[in-house]
């Protein structure tokens, strides 16, 4: 991917994906439909394992729907480009460029509905409105994430070029490329979330061994059915923190060194499952820290995958929670 600077459109960045290269003097020549086709299927590879390992609940709530979604849209994309690189470019009904400029646009539009979506299915989850059976609360996902795909997918058909271009980068070698688009969004959300992780932790970096500790002590004296407290603990939201942290920070750090480092990535392969499941993380770290300074002690979490273990006033709550 090549970096393109793109002052007339000010919400998006956009980079050039190289589609074919050849050179006149050697006769050389290359088609990357099959590269992008490797990178989708590794992709879909390690989203659909992410979501089988994090997603129990799979119809109970929103962002596991989204987490399916993602591999779904990932399944399409792959078949599109097997189909493009089997057909060749002659009888394939539509370009890569094509292709690969408006599911860049389109997996770009997601993240934000996706995010105020999941915020409201948890802030909402003890009223009326999310107390419904089973298939009707499905149901009701269902055709939420439909309508955000649907729009994302009409707002690319508004926004994306989709003419290749060529570029002469020696005297023999020419190269055609696409416009795609970066996810502004998810850059912001991964920058922004790294340094208040870390600013967060950085003044108690001397105490957090310690507090590791005692809730080791604090947990196998509950499984031993001791009534044991202690005064040596964090705060709640330290708490969180804390255990946000240990499962995140090495994705957060790989997505940072990326951006550091300057490497472009789309929004087809920044907008995947791992990015969802932090997001699910997060959001219900808020929901949680919140309800419990309003309501009192609150433990009723969703069910999804590991372990947080959260203490508040020497006891030990097990909270399951997204990978």
């Amino acid at each position: 991917m090549l970096p393109e600077s793109s002052p007339g459109t000010t919400h998006t960045v956009k980079m050039l994906a190289v589609l074919k290269q050849w050179n006149v003097e050697s006769g050389c020549y290359m088609d990357n439909t099959v590269k992008y086709l490797y990178l989708m299927l590794f992709k879909l590879s390690l989203d659909a394992a992410v979501h089988t390992l994090c997603c129990r609940k799979l119809y109970s709530y929103i962002l596991s729907m989204c987490s399916l979604s993602i591999v779904l849209a990932d399944c399409v994309v792959a078949f599109s480009l097997a189909t493009m690189w089997f057909l060749g470019a002659e009888r394939s009904p539509m370009s890569p460029c094509f292709l690969l400029a408006h599911v860049s646009a389109t997996y770009g539009a997601v993240p934000l509905p996706m995010m105020f979506v999941g915020l409201l299915d948890y802030c909402l989850e003890e009223t009326h409105i999310c107390k419904q059976r089973a298939f009707c609360k499905c149901l009701r996902n269902t055709v939420l994430i439909l309508l955000i795909w649907v729009v994302a997918v009409t707002f690319s058909f508004c926004s994306v070029n989709t003419e290749p271009m060529e570029l002469q980068y020696s005297t023999q070698g020419t190269t055609i490329v696409c416009e795609v688009e970066e996810s502004p969004l998810i850059t912001c959300f991964t920058l922004l979330l790294f340094t208040a992780v870390m600013c967060a932790m950085l003044p108690f970096w001397s105490s957090i061994l310690k507090w590791q500790e005692e809730a080791d002590r604090l947990c196998e004296a509950r499984e031993e059915r001791e009534s044991t407290k202690s005064d040596f603990l964090p705060p709640l939201w330290l708490s969180l923190t804390l255990s946000f942290a240990t499962y995140w920070m090495p994705y957060l750090f790989v997505s940072v060194l990326c951006l550091v480092l300057g490497f472009g990535v789309p929004a087809y392969i920044t907008v995947n499952v791992l990015w969802m499941e932090c997001t699910n993380s997060l959001l219900m770290g808020v929901v949680f820290w919140a309800k419990s300074n309003t309501l009192g002690p609150y433990d009723h979490l969703p069910e999804n995958v590991c372990l947080w273990h959260v203490y508040w006033e020497g006891c030990c709550f097990q909270w399951e929670c997204s990978l």
